[in-house]
């Protein structure tokens, strides 16, 4: 088969979720079809990350977006249906590109990544699959309460434009796909279950503890992730402002890892003795073996943490809130422990690092848990059933 893949963002390197989806996609994809990658994105591409993906594919086109052309889209897109997630990754150009990438390939099927692709492939008459991923609605949703009155009044109606943009594009295409049960209930379509459910996944070959069994311990709790993304920045804001206060007294001198690309400002700060901010790292695995316990209370967004499924898989034993773990669907107290005050994630954070044998009970129960249900080629294959047009139990 031959597929077109259209991403929003190149998919290397792997610092945003997107991209680690679309990576791994791409690699068990193309072992079995012709995948011609068209990728949009914002910032140059380096030869040396051209050429990784070009090796995996069968051809590969990089589709620029230029600053003033974002700024310019998205400013229409604020008098138009089109929500800004949607406006910031469209041109009149861009559509073009594609077009005539489609005209020239005659691909057997368009995979379209996120619903910013969505309006570059409107009417088009090939099968189609969109992969929603999460639902940016709701992740916007969440964010309106946290935020100050002009970024509400904004984030208010980028939700509602969202919300009807994710029910128009169901109709647009072949399938739809979907992370999670979670996300696939909040989504705003007359028949959620029409929504396939297609999981993320665990490179096992490479994050495998057993490379770094030597690794010297040097931080007790870790927090990894595209630092400069919202529900991110505002999840170390939690650990650093409540969390830490809550553990200080009975361990004062704690030390933390902050290990991400693109820091925002907030984030920054919080640089101290106790508080390491990384900034991008080339191996994240390193900063998991150094690391104790692995500390993600997600507070906003919606969606799988990959960050989650590579600690449980580094045999580290993790503390997140019931937010992130409705979409992981773990057991808590089996594979993990669950926190929803700082109070109680002090408490667990205690209770791990004095009592060992728990400590590493949990750790194993995690890392047996995501080897069984998080596979990339597993969920890879789920994809090539929709692409064949096979049927499929949706759950």
């Amino acid at each position: 088969m031959k597929l077109l893949f259209l991403t929003s963002r190149f998919p290397f390197p792997l610092e945003k979720g997107d991209k680690l989806r679309s990576y791994y996609f791409l690699r068990e994809l193309s072992r079995k079809h012709q995948v011609i990658l068209v990728s949009l994105n914002e910032t140059p591409v380096s030869e040396e990350h051209k050429q990784h993906i070009a090796e995996m594919v069968h051809s590969l086109h990089i589709f620029p977006l230029k600053r003033f052309s974002r700024t310019l889209n998205t400013f229409f897109a604020l008098f138009q249906r089109r929500p800004l997630q949607a406006g910031y990754f469209y041109s009149r150009k861009a559509r073009k590109a594609v077009l005539d990438i489609i005209q020239s390939e005659q691909p057997d099927h368009v995979f379209c990544q996120l619903l910013r692709t969505a309006l570059l492939v409107k009417n088009i008459n090939i099968p189609k699959t969109l992969d929603y991923q999460d639902v940016f609605s709701y992740g916007v949703k969440r964010r309106i309460p946290k935020s100050n009155v002009l970024m509400s009044i904004i984030l208010r109606i980028e939700y509602h434009k969202l919300r009807k943009f994710e029910e128009r594009i169901f109709h647009w295409f072949d399938h739809t796909t979907i992370i999670t049960e979670t996300d696939r209930a909040l989504m705003s379509v007359k028949d959620p279950n029409a929504i396939h459910i297609v999981s993320n996944g665990v490179d096992f070959e490479y994050f495998n503890p057993d490379l770094f069994q030597s690794t010297e311990k040097k931080y007790d709790l870790l927090f990894t992730g595209n630092m400069g993304y919202p529900p991110n920045v505002n999840c170390a804001t939690y650990i650093a402002k409540e969390v830490m206060p809550a553990i200080r007294n009975t361990y004062p001198g704690l030390r933390v890892a902050f290990a991400g690309a693109n820091p925002a400002p907030a984030v920054v700060r919080f640089q101290s003795d106790h508080i390491h901010v990384t900034g991008w790292v080339e191996d994240i695995r390193p900063y998991y073996a150094s690391s104790l316990i692995f500390l993600a209370p997600m507070q906003i967004g919606t969606g799988l943490q990959n960050k989650l499924l590579e600690a449980m898989a580094m045999g580290m034993p993790c503390i997140t809130s019931s937010l992130a773990n409705a979409a992981l669907g773990a057991e808590p107290e089996t594979h993990l422990l669950v926190g929803d005050s700082p109070n109680e994630i002090a408490s667990h954070i205690e209770k791990l690092l004095t009592d060992a044998t728990f400590r590493s009970r949990i750790a194993e129960n995690g890392k047996t848990f995501v080897r069984e249900r998080f596979s990339w080629k597993t969920q890879a294959e789920r994809l090539e059933q929709l692409f064949h047009g096979e049927k499929e139990n949706n759950s």
